[in-house]
């Protein structure tokens, strides 16, 4: 099996030992060397055959460094200034995006997690269980099936259910998305499933185990069809995802999208990419789960 994705760093090919550099640093060097011990005998000599000449030259040697060392901090607050507006600029355009995350007024109710209810009982399942075949629709959202031996419900032919529609991801709260994101974990045989999404989270808003033992973090994004994930998100999540939470796999999950700049860092950095199209076939059994796209783009 192909081990998981671990991240590139690129930084490696710049401490690399180059003959040329350094022997041009060792020139400079003695260059260096050579010219301040002329000027150390030049002022030597100057004390010693012209007293009154260095003293003068100490003078305006010293009035001129206090000149440049004002000018210098005045510079230095104008760089600290653009810094902290660049800061402040940043802060606002994270906020903004934050933004999109909350509901708007009168939007619709979150969805109910798909479920599967026996009539006569009163049996409730969080998906359809294994050995459960759904053989005809009655009316919307009322189905015949036909249940196995080994089933979680007792076997028989001509079972009726309800069966609650799929929730609308871009319809839920974050909280509800990030528990939708846990429940397609638990459902495809994860282990350990925890929800921990919150002002503390780190990056990480589901983790677990998956079924072969690899540790799962995902954070998830529920956005707006016309805002997508960018580079700074990516940045983000990928700085902890694999240090801090120690991640076999790192995947990050959204409703919309991500521009080609997240996805260019998120492949340098082995994290996975799950769009909205890719989240709806991943719960429709028509797509792979994160992990299993972690090994088909390992």
């Amino acid at each position: 099996m192909t081990g998981p994705s671990r991240p590139v760093r690129r930084g490696d090919r710049a401490h690399r030992f180059d003959l040329r550099s350094t022997a041009l640093f060792f020139v400079l060097l003695a260059l260096v060397l050579c010219l301040v011990a002329f000027v150390v005998r030049t002022a030597a000599r100057v004390v010693e055959n012209r007293p009154l000449w260095a003293c003068t030259l100490l003078v305006v040697g010293v009035a001129a460094a206090g000149l440049s060392r004002s000018r210098w901090r005045r510079f230095s607050a104008a760089r600290y200034a653009r810094r902290a507006a660049e800061a402040l600029e940043e802060a606002a355009e994270e906020a903004s995006g934050e933004l999109d995350d909350v509901p708007a007024a009168g939007e619709a109710a979150p969805a109910v997690p798909p479920t599967v209810r026996r009539d006569a009982s009163g049996e409730a399942y969080a998906a359809v269980p294994p050995g459960v075949q759904v053989l005809a629709e009655e009316c919307p959202g009322v189905y015949t099936v036909q249940v196995t031996e080994g089933a979680a419900a007792p076997a028989g032919e001509g079972t009726t259910v309800a069966l609650d529609p799929q929730p609308d991801y871009a319809a839920l709260d974050p909280d509800d998305f990030e528990q939708a994101i846990a429940d397609l974990c638990a459902r495809d045989h994860c282990r350990e499933v925890e929800v921990i999404g919150g002002a503390c989270d780190l990056g990480a808003d589901v983790l677990a185990v998956t079924s072969d033992g690899r540790r799962l973090v995902i954070q998830c994004k529920r956005y707006a069809e016309g805002n997508k994930v960018g580079s700074q998100d990516l940045q983000r999540f990928g700085g902890t995802c694999f240090t801090v939470h120690e991640a076999d796999i790192a995947a990050l999950v959204t409703t919309s999208d991500f521009t080609l700049p997240a996805l260019e860092y998120a492949q340098q950095c082995g994290i996975v990419c799950v769009n909205g199209e890719d989240l709806l076939a991943w719960r429709e059994g028509t797509g792979p789960s994160p992990w299993e796209r972690a090994d088909l783009f390992a």
